[in-house]
């Protein structure tokens, strides 16, 4: 079973910078795809980026240009850059994994990213 695990947010000025983490267990890391979404009070879940298992990447417009995914598949970790951080981008950011799959099965408990204005 996939596990996913969650960390590096917090609180931080509109601005600012976040780097967020997620460790991988109980699967061949390398052979998924990875992904990050948010959900801001009182809205949908909303897909953020994708990093396939290639390195290529894929990004939502409203982060174009801000974020970075990346993953280090020797740590088993994906990350998502955070930078130029707007009041808009505070949401829960939930880290995701599929394995040969067009939809992402595996799920973290998200991690609270809070930008104050």
């Amino acid at each position: 079973q996939v596990q996913l695990v969650e960390s590096g947010g917090g609180l931080v000025q509109a601005g600012g910078s976040l780097r967020l983490s997620c460790a991988a267990s109980g699967t061949v890391f390398s052979s998924n795809d990875m992904g990050w979404y948010r959900q801001a009070p009182g809205k949908q879940r909303e897909w953020v980026a994708t990093i396939h298992t290639g390195g290529n990447t894929n990004y939502a417009n409203s982060v174009k240009g801000r974020f970075i995914i990346s993953r280090d598949n020797a740590k088993n970790t994906v990350y998502l850059q955070m930078n130029s951080l707007k009041p808009d981008d505070t949401a829960v950011y939930y880290c995701a994994a599929r394995q040969s799959k067009e939809y992402f099965d595996s799920w973290g408990q998200g991690t609270q990213v809070t930008v104050s204005s």
